[in-house]
């Protein structure tokens, strides 16, 4: 009886020391975790509350609406970052990235080999699309591509042509060097061969003149599109971000965020400006205002 006693106690013992080890280690390791998301959420103030400086960027005016949503949205989230804005042309956004004048030059269209050969790096960050604009009181709701280069190409000169009023066509385009015109005349295959009645410095430039002149036709972003104008159909197919995510809408075009160099080249506040463009909240973000989150 008191061997088995002894034996009794002694298995006691053991499985209350197990018993013991396991629920502090269980607590050990919970609290372990616990420390470890308090340290990351730690570190993570600590940087949105010490990252400071300025960050400058420049380029298309087709960008202007994701630039200054994506720089305010950073501003917010790191309130000693300054972010300043200039849209002045694709082509002048990459020149003063690669003169190291700014960090980031903003293009709508892919970059030229010229421009890679002289330091930039096309940093793909959304995909837009190229809607084809006419005033409101025009009739004509769907083009086929022929007959858009027909248009711009000036072999299309009156809108009875195409089903429409008697009424001469206007056609309005951006000025050289403007990344969406140099999109817009390479996807068609018509480079240099547009005929144009007007050549506008901005997107809503264009906008603002197809709206007045009666007869006018011109592209813009899609993401500027409104009611004040009508966006023709191409082959049927609306210029909707659905579409061209699917690739049935053939005018679409890349947005870029060039750098002199590679992204992991840059200071820290430019990295970090990337690593926010990526992100979950950076593509809800772009996708808000109509485009397509680079894969």
């Amino acid at each position: 009886m008191k061997k088995f006693l002894k034996n009794f106690l002694f298995s006691t013992m053991i499985i209350t020391t197990f018993c013991v080890t396991v629920s502090c280690s269980g607590r050990q390791n919970k609290n372990v975790n616990n420390s470890m998301t308090d340290n990351n959420e730690h570190e993570k103030t600590i940087k949105e509350d010490n990252l400071s400086g300025h960050l400058t960027m420049a380029g298309s005016t087709s960008m202007e609406k994701l630039a200054n949503i994506m720089a305010e949205a950073f501003m917010e989230k790191y309130p000693n970052v300054t972010v300043s804005t200039e849209f002045i042309g694709s082509s002048a956004g990459i020149e003063q990235v690669i003169a190291g004048t700014v960090d980031i030059g903003n293009a709508s269209r892919n970059l030229k080999e010229s421009e890679k050969e002289a330091g930039a790096v096309e940093n793909i960050v959304a995909i837009d699309g190229i809607a084809i604009i006419v005033d409101k009181e025009n009739t004509v709701n769907d083009l086929t591509k022929d007959q858009i280069i027909g248009i711009f190409t000036g072999k299309i000169k009156n809108w009875s042509e195409l089903g429409g009023k008697d009424q001469p066509i206007v056609v309005i385009g951006r000025e050289s060097g403007s990344g969406t015109r140099g999109a817009f005349e390479e996807i068609l295959g018509i480079e240099d061969q547009c005929k144009y009645a007007n050549e506008i410095n901005s997107t809503g430039g264009v906008m603002a003149k197809v709206v007045t002149t009666p007869g006018a036709i011109g592209y813009v972003s899609i993401d500027i599109l409104d009611d004040t104008v009508n966006a023709v159909k191409i082959e049927g197919i609306d210029a909707t971000a659905d579409n061209i995510a699917k690739g049935k809408y053939i005018l679409s075009r890349p947005f870029v965020m060039a750098t002199a160099g590679e992204i992991s080249k840059q200071n820290e506040i430019v990295r970090t400006f990337f690593e926010f463009l990526t992100s979950e909240e950076g593509k809800r973000l772009i996708e808000s205002i109509g485009l397509i989150p680079a894969e």
